[in-house]
This record gives structure tokens, C-alpha cells and sequence, in this order.
């Protein structure tokens, strides 16, 4: 198995709109009322906020954040709304009768299929893209609960309808922007590559975005007595370090589903640390999934995985944050790696919600990344959409993304089609080449990135994607994650891979002349290549 643990020759582990005319302060919240219904005659806009003032006294020594956002917003009379529908990539069929509650513990659809979150369009449309914009940049950096969060920065868009006190959060998103400047001059010859850093994060991968939406509702839900008495997951790793450390800044128990001996320590020991109850099965991350379906459908056990399309909510937000990061100017092209494929459109619904409400006049390309020995995805596109077949996954170093049978198939399909969008794939010694490539250059990504970079380096040689093209990278998770997987490609303890980049230590003699020797060998190495 690729990802499997030889022993190293040199390394170890132990392991809120303003009128046009008029300016007001940015401020992190603005109280706003909207009506959902559309008038049939022309009626003045919706009467404009109050701004806040911007300073304001400390809060009182016995009071928290959460106190203080109590007494400062204690409503929030809004009338926007959300609710669960089915997902449906064909408009011209007609299932409108079908909805129901984000208050519901309901993962499909009646027909089986799977449901999305559909907000009330209209009433958010009572507030034109420069309101929405303000808002969102009003609340960036700042610690008011909630708004401190990437993700509940942008409530209106996620979760309208849940009170501030049941939010579990870890103020999470509002994660870096990495302009790699050496990396895409160098090797792709790019001066606007961008990564999005979404490793950088509370547990260190993507899956905190979505998992704070679905803990807190979760939350809401034990508090109005529903039949919750836990949250389970099937999981590769990153989805259950995120639930269980969501879980446990709520008090709410964990129980996750692993395949065994198929994910690195580091994602393992997280759930541990964190209280959660982890079964280790013999099985691959597919069979996980089928046996946590079935068991939360006897046990009062609410299901956490991106089946559940309130992950999604919270996962859009990275797009949104991307457009933020680019003063709201719309990149060429998004690289997404996937896997279980609820990312790449979660990413889609966030650019798709920007346009439509007017915060930009169009959506980038979107390109989905997948691992050759995990890649349903890739071979569904390749065969011209036609029929979609699972694969049985083979071993990956690119272990989140290693599913055959990915639960939001229609979701992606739907995204790519609709953003004229491509899929690519990559080997692992294309991976693993890239990632150590990137690494050179000062960034330490996953391999999933790895992958996701292959896609692009295979793009720019084709000429698809123009050196000019602003390119977003979507890093998922943290390179600290995947250290044992470094080691391996840097010792070339890799089997079948020649691990070209490599940069194992040289041994060298405790003397003064040895060490002289060796550094004028590669100080004149360098200063040739300058």
C-alpha cells in the first residue's frame, strides 16, 4: 500500500444597503429588516440600517463574548430563511411540494436521492451586491461573536434562522490567501497562482468550515429535546478530526467510523485527543460509509457526513472568502481536489450565490482534481458524462480523497457543467513530485494539494489555462498532516517512484575539513544555477 509506513534511513516518528449617496462606517453587524414577498407594483427599497458606532467600551470584566453579543444584537429581525429541498440538477422536473425544516433529522430526499439547503432568494435579494459586500467586509478580523468566523461571518448566507447561542465555533475560515510567486514563476511560469490555504484552519483541514454549520445546528437541535444524543461520521480522517473537536467544545459525544490502517497518525490520534468513540474497521472509507448509513438509521446518532448537505453551507464560505480576498474581483480558474465531491460544489453554490445576489458579474472555471487510483470522477467526464460507474479505490498518499463511490456525484457533475468546468487526475509519483516541488518554495502542502497542482501543471502544458490566467489552488488540508509521507519521498523509501526531488541530509564527518569540503561543493552548486 502506497501510504503504508517503512522504516526511514535517516528519519523517525513518534507519534449588513447603504443609499448610493450616503457613506457609513464599516461596522461588524448592521440590524436589517427584509420581507421575502415580491410586490406586483414598483415599491420604495427596503428602508436603510442604522450604522453602529464603531469604538465601543470594553465589555464588562464578568461579561463574555457571547454576553456581549446578547446585549448588543438582542434580535436580529430578519425575515431570511432556508430550508432543505431536493437536489435537483434538472429544473424541468417538478418535486416543489417536497421541503423541509433545517429543523428536520432528514438526510434523502423521498425518492432517495439527496437534498440541498435552498435559502429565500428573494428576500435577500431586498439588498443589492454592495450591501452584501459591506457586510461581509465589515465583519473580517474581528472577534464579535459570531461574526469573527470566516463562515458565520456570512450567517445570513449559511444558517439565517439559528440563534448566535448555539453556534459552536472556533472563529474558523478567513484562512490565508498564499500568492506563490516562486512556485508559479518558476515551474508554470505564472505571476498570478494563488493557494488557498484552507489547511490553515482548527483542526488543520477544510472540513472545519462545515463542520461548525452542522455541530451548531446540532446543538440547536438537542436543546429543543430532538432525538440527538450523539453525531457520527464515516471518515478518512479529516471529517473526524473536525467532528470531534467541534463536538467536544459543545459537549455533544462523537463517534467515528475508520478504516484501518488507512490513515495517517497524526489524523488519527486528532478524534482520540478529542474524546471521540472510534471504531477501527476492516474495511476501506466506502464500506465506513455504508455501515454509519445504516446504523444512524436505527440509533438516535445524527449523521455528519457530506451526505448531509448543512456541510455544505459552511464549506461555500471558502469561495465567498476567495472573492473577498480579491476585493471582490472574480479569479480565472478554482482547483478543487476531490474525493466524496461535496467540495467542489460547495464551491460552485458559493460562487453561484455571489453572482446571483450581484457581489460579481460572473463565476470562475471550476477543475476538479482526483487521484488516478481514485478516480470515478475523472473517468465519468472522460467518458462524456456518460454513465457513472464507482471504482473499487486502490491506495493513495492522497488518503481523504481515496473513494470509489463519492456520495455527491450528481452535486459535482451539476458544478462542472455549469461552470464549464474540467476534471483531471494524477499518479501518485505526479502527486508526490508536486508536492515536494511546492514544498521547495517554501509552502508544505498535503498531497492533496499535490494533486490538485498536477491538474494544473498538466492544464498549463496544454495550454488550457494561459499564464496570466489568475489561478486559485485550493489547499485542503495542513502539511503537518502528512509528514510520514514527506519522510518517505525524501528518504526514496517510495517503492516504484523515483522520487526526483528529494532532499535527504548529507552525513558528514565531525571535522573542520570535511564540512568545509561539503559546503564550498554546494555553495558552488548554487551560485552556478544563480
Amino acid at each position: 500500500m502506497a501510504s503504508s509506513t517503512p522504516s526511514s534511513s535517516f528519519l523517525s516518528l513518534k507519534l449588513q444597503t447603504p443609499s448610493p449617496k450616503t457613506h457609513f462606517p464599516k461596522t461588524h453587524f448592521f440590524p436589517i429588516k427584509a420581507s421575502s414577498s415580491t410586490p406586483s407594483n414598483p415599491s420604495p427599497p427596503p428602508p436603510q440600517p442604522k450604522p453602529i458606532s464603531i469604538s465601543k467600551p470594553r465589555r464588562l470584566a464578568d461579561e463574555n463574548i457571547r454576553d456581549e453579543a446578547r446585549r448588543n444584537n438582542p434580535t436580529h429581525s430578519h425575515r431570511f430563511s432556508a430550508k432543505y429541498v431536493p437536489f435537483n440538477p434538472n429544473p424541468s422536473s417538478n418535486n416543489d411540494d417536497e421541503s423541509y425544516s433545517l429543523d428536520e433529522i432528514v438526510y434523502r430526499s423521498r425518492s432517495g436521492g439527496l437534498l440541498d439547503v435552498q435559502h429565500d432568494m428573494d428576500a435577500l435579494k431586498n439588498y443589492d451586491g454592495k450591501y452584501w459586500r459591506d457586510l461581509f467586509d465589515s465583519r473580517v478580523g474581528k472577534t464579535t461573536w459570531p461574526y469573527g468566523s470566516g463562515v458565520w461571518s456570512k450567517k445570513e448566507w449559511v444558517l439565517p434562522e439559528i440563534g448566535s447561542d448555539d453556534i459552536v465555533s472556533a472563529f474558523e475560515g478567513n484562512s490565508n490567501l498564499f500568492w506563490a510567486e516562486r512556485y508559479g514563476k518558476q515551474f508554470l511560469g505564472m505571476s498570478e497562482l494563488w493557494v488557498k490555504h484552507c489547511g490553515i484552519s482548527h483542526t488543520g483541514s477544510f472540513k472545519d468550515l462545515g463542520m461548525t454549520v452542522l455541530v451548531s445546528q446540532v446543538n440547536r437541535l438537542r436543546k429543543m429535546n430532538r432525538p440527538v444524543v450523539g453525531v457520527g461520521c464515516a471518515s478518512t480522517g479529516d471529517t473526524s478530526a473536525a467532528l470531534s473537536a467541534y463536538c467536544a467544545s459543545a459537549g455533544i459525544p462523537s463517534i467515528v467510523f475508520l478504516p484501518a490502517n488507512r490513515i495517517s497518525i497524526a489524523q488519527l490520534v486528532q478524534p482520540i485527543a478529542n474524546g471521540a468513540f472510534v471504531l477501527s474497521l476492516d474495511t476501506d472509507f466506502d464500506g465506513c460509509m455504508q455501515l454509519i448509513r445504516e446504523v444512524t438509521s436505527e440509533l438516535p446518532i445524527y449523521l455528519a457526513n457530506s451526505l448531509n448537505s448543512l456541510r455544505l453551507e459552511g464549506q461555500k464560505t471558502a469561495a465567498i472568502e476567495i472573492l473577498q480576498q480579491f476585493d471582490w474581483q472574480v479569479p480565472d480558474w478554482v482547483i478543487v481536489p476531490g474525493g466524496n465531491l461535496g467540495n467542489i460544489y460547495a464551491f460552485y453554490k458559493g460562487f453561484h450565490m455571489c453572482k446571483e445576489l450581484g457581489l460579481v458579474d460572473r463565476i470562475p472555471r471550476l477543475v476538479c482534481a482526483q487521484a488516478a487510483n481514485a478516480n470515478p470522477l475523472y473517468l465519468h467526464y472522460k467518458s462524456g458524462w456518460k454513465d457513472f460507474k464507482a471504482v473499487k479505490a486502490n491506495s493513495t498518499f492522497a488518503s481523504a480523497i481515496q473513494i470509489g463511490d463519492p456520495v455527491s456525484i450528481d452535486r459535482a457533475v451539476y458544478a462542472l457543467k455549469n461552470s464549464n468546468g474540467i476534471v483531471e487526475e494524477a499518479t501518485e509519483e505526479e502527486l508526490m513530485d508536486a508536492m515536494a516541488q511546492a514544498d521547495s518554495t517554501g509552502m508544505f502542502i498535503c498531497p492533496h494539494t499535490g494533486v490538485a497542482l498536477t491538474a494544473l501543471i498538466k492544464l498549463r502544458k496544454s495550454g488550457v489555462i494561459g499564464k496570466t490566467d489568475r489561478t486559485v489552488v485550493v489547499s485542503t488540508a495542513h502539511g503537518l498532516k502528512f509528514t510520514q509521507s514527506k519522510i518517505d519521498y525524501h528518504s526514496k523509501e517510495i517503492k516504484d517512484m523515483a522520487c526526483r526531488f528529494a532532499n535527504p541530509p548529507v552525513h558528514v564527518k565531525a571535522d573542520f575539513g570535511s564540512v568545509m569540503d561539503v559546503l564550498k561543493k554546494y555553495l558552488l552548486s548554487k551560485d552556478q544555477k544563480h
